[in-house]
């Protein structure tokens, strides 16, 4: 038997200004065929979880597409059209197949009607082309699941952690499951539940209060006879569309009642405790004092500016205040190729004044004016060993410049936009964490698993910008309505 691998993978965050296009897909991951499994097989991601799992079985993985660019705005039209074509193009000359392993993220939102649901659109003509031959789905937690994606596979897996990773685990367990399918052992039936509730991004550590008692919850459930899996969707605030919010997703052995029921469940926690999940907000000059008390290096999580959702890479708030009041070290990276290319210019050991980030909009703060000193030149490439958010090995910040201000602020300048998710961000340029009071990191949990290594003590900064973590302060066109935050609900 052979099963197909499809992915396509984007974190729409519809608040950015930046379009996502077709050249940045081909920039990062466009791929067909065997070239799928040479960039995963023996890697941490869902992809990669996948290929392992089946290898070695009589049941024979067939890579067909794999798409994804770092997050940021929406998805043009002509773009979405291009992707899809290509996907069924590459699906259409893969030969026989008796089974599908799909990998939307989950928060794909492209230009127009037809794809706001970009997850939901794909997903569905795939169903269309399958017929009644199994499909089993790994999205990631920040998904805002639609009704299409869930009546378009026969069962839906999330990753479990925030930071995500669980990747490899979660692909594998899809691959066990859809090998039971294949083999007559198991009938998967999905349920989910769409509460009228949207969780802060600040609260959706999976370790963590008020997250942990949730996935308590759904670990017990995975103990009852004839439940195959269980997903807590945490939800994507930024992406304006319908389906915008948390979800849960029970997957059971032909049992259409018991999964509704415990998805059911799941919700009416979420909604009994929503209280809970509307965050906390320190700061800017809160967590600089903060900071300025506590063993160093403390790492400042850039809630607003987070990388890993969309954001501009080059918000210069934090680094405003640092640089305001001097007398520390600190660490931030600007994605500005523009200062970049003018300190490249300089060389190493010159000095010059810099304009740096806050280029993207108006909303990540003004550009910081500083007299500038080069300190080094990189080329931004890196590979990382650990297993960290997102599952991925390799890392490209572009050409890199590091300068340092006369009041001890460090700063990255990178041509592509960084996300901070491995130390390499720092170490990879010849700093050591240890060197810094303050390291800024633009994200707000997945960046966590790597510099809690060097950081006992981090603090989430309520910053503005794209995803600024009070859901309530974005302007919605398509969501629901009545939604908790936004509307109080029974």
């Amino acid at each position: 038997m052979r099963v197909g691998i499809l992915s396509l993978i984007h974190e729409s965050n519809t608040f950015a200004v930046t379009p996502t296009t077709i050249d940045m897909f081909r920039r990062d991951e466009l791929l067909i065929g065997d070239d799928v499994r040479h960039a995963y097989e023996g890697g941490h991601n869902q992809i990669s979880g996948f290929l392992a799992q089946l290898e070695g079985t009589d049941i024979e993985a067939v890579p067909i597409f794999h798409a994804s660019t770092p997050p940021s705005g929406t998805i043009t039209h002509g773009t979405c059209d291009e992707l899809v074509r290509l996907m069924f193009e590459a699906l259409d000359a893969a030969g026989e197949l008796d089974g599908f392993l799909v990998s939307p993220h989950g928060a794909n939102v492209g230009e127009g009607d037809d794809y706001r649901d970009l997850d939901g659109f794909w997903l569905t003509r795939l169903r269309e082309h399958a017929g009644h031959r199994p499909i089993v789905c790994v999205i990631d937690p920040h998904a805002n699941l639609s009704a299409r994606m869930v009546e378009a596979c026969d069962a839906t897996i999330a990753y479990r952690s925030n930071p995500h990773l669980d990747q490899s685990q979660r692909g594998i367990e899809a691959a066990r499951l859809i090998t039971r399918v294949l083999k007559g052992e198991v009938r998967p039936v999905q349920r989910a539940a769409f509460p009228p509730f949207g969780m802060n991004i600040e609260r959706q550590g999976t370790t963590e209060w008020p997250c942990l008692p949730l996935y308590e919850l759904a670990n017990d459930q995975l103990q009852q006879p004839g439940v195959l899996s269980n997903s807590i969707v945490l939800g994507f605030p930024y992406g304006d569309v319908e389906e915008m919010g948390s979800a849960t997703i029970v997957v059971t052995d032909d049992d259409a009642e018991l999964a509704q029921r415990l998805a059911d469940e799941m919700a009416a926690y979420m909604v009994a405790h929503r209280d809970e999940f509307v965050g906390e907000y320190i700061s800017i000059e809160a967590a600089v004092d903060q900071a300025l008390t506590l063993p160093g290096p403390v790492c400042l999580l850039d809630m607003g500016d987070n990388v890993g959702g969309g954001s501009a890479a080059d918000s210069t708030l934090i680094a405003h205040e640092i640089h305001r009041r001097g007398h520390t070290t600190a660490h931030v990276c600007l994605f500005d190729p523009d200062s970049q290319k003018r300190a490249r210019q300089a060389g190493v050991g010159g000095t010059l004044e810099l304009e740096m980030g806050g280029k993207t909009d108006r909303r990540h703060g003004a550009p910081l004016s500083a007299q500038v000193t080069v300190q080094s030149l990189h080329d931004g490439k890196f590979e990382e060993s650990e297993i960290r958010h997102g599952g991925y090995t390799r890392f490209d910040m572009g050409p890199t410049a590091v300068v340092t201000t006369h009041s001890g602020l460090t700063i990255s300048l990178t041509s592509l936009r960084a996300v901070p998710v491995s130390l390499g961000i720092v170490t990879s340029i010849g700093l050591d964490p240890a060197d810094f009071q303050i390291l800024v990191a633009k994200g707000v949990h997945s960046p966590v698993a790597a510099y809690r290594e060097v950081c006992d003590n981090l603090v989430r900064v309520n910053t503005t910008g794209a995803t600024a973590a009070d859901m309530r302060g974005f302007d919605y066109e398509h969501r629901r309505r009545p939604m908790y935050p936004f509307e109080e609900i029974r």
